[in-house]
């Protein structure tokens, strides 16, 4: 019945949109996609990498998503982390889900994000 997960939407506060540029396009090298004019009014900015499409909406009464969240598949873990270290992202390692490294991030507005890749013989961090 399902195919695949089209995107996920995360809330962001009102007029930062350029330290969501920042964060989602340089420091993780998402690419930003247009929104629909319709749309566009109500701001916010799209995400896009590989499969993976990030929208983040604005939201009046903004509070962070601090345990709900994307669980993101990368193909290079150590290169997520690396950029992150370099933008001084703190981050939290976790190794509780088993076949999988995993490292936890927040997005400049607090909301949580998973990245994980599979452990492929390698033990979790």
């Amino acid at each position: 019945m399902f195919t695949r997960l089209h995107h996920m939407q995360l809330a962001m506060p009102a007029g930062r949109e350029d330290e969501a540029r920042h964060f989602f396009g340089d420091v993780l090298g998402m690419a930003e996609i247009p929104k629909p004019p319709v749309l566009a009014s109500r701001g916010g900015a799209w995400f896009r990498a590989g499969d993976v499409e990030l929208h983040l909406g604005v939201e009046e009464d903004f509070r962070p998503a601090r345990k709900g969240h994307p669980g993101i598949l990368v193909e290079d873990l150590d290169e997520v982390v690396r950029r992150l270290a370099a933008a001084g992202q703190a981050m939290t390692w976790d190794a509780d889900l088993p076949g999988f490294r995993r490292v936890y991030a927040a997005d400049p507005f607090g909301n949580r994000l998973e990245f994980l890749q599979p452990a492929q013989g390698r033990p979790p961090r």
